[in-house]
């Protein structure tokens, strides 16, 4: 039975430049690399999970490793951080980064998020768990440079009773044998 995502492997075109970023600016910490076939794993958590992202360096079918093609279809790498403060702290260092573009900031009443595109256009999420029962599929902005980390978190909170609880699922699920 499945209990959590284990990790998230992307294949980067230029990857010594994508290790950099989400070592220096994101925090992960290299568990194991082999720089002669161009991979490395991260962790946010290595004393108690090796690996949740893995990069991978891109090669062409005439490579004599062989082929490795670009990652396609991740829809995002989403990250936990342990408070408010820690957001808005990693916030500030993405808007230092040239090759960074915020995608958007918001509260979805259980966290608070900062969508943006790593330097080669993957999409991450970094975000809060504020612990609020809110109805998923909604967002609204934050200001993390302007909003107090209460304002943010009673902002977030005030959906509980708006939005309602988590919903389940309401179309048919079928089982695997």
């Amino acid at each position: 039975m499945v209990t959590n995502l284990g990790h998230v492997g992307l294949i980067c075109d230029n990857f010594l430049r994508i290790r950099d970023f989400y070592t220096r600016v994101i925090g992960l910490t290299v568990t194991d690399e082999d720089p002669d076939r161009g991979s490395c794993f991260l962790s946010a958590d290595p004393e108690n999970e090796h690996h949740e992202l893995a990069l991978g360096q891109a090669r062409g079918p005439d490579d004599p490793a062989g082929p490795r093609p670009k990652t396609t279809g991740v829809g995002q790498v989403s990250f936990i951080v342990d408070s408010m403060d820690s957001l808005k702290m990693l916030y500030q260092r993405l808007l230092k980064e040239d090759d960074v573009r915020i995608d958007n900031v918001v509260t979805h009443g259980i966290s608070c998020s900062v969508y943006f595109f790593d330097p080669e256009g993957n999409r991450v999420e970094l975000y809060y768990k504020t612990g609020y029962i809110v109805k998923q599929g909604f967002s609204r902005p934050i200001d993390l440079e302007n909003q107090s980390n209460e304002e943010i978190l009673a902002f977030s909170k005030s959906f509980e009773s708006e939005m309602g609880p988590f919903q389940g699922a309401k179309l048919p699920v079928s089982q695997a044998d």
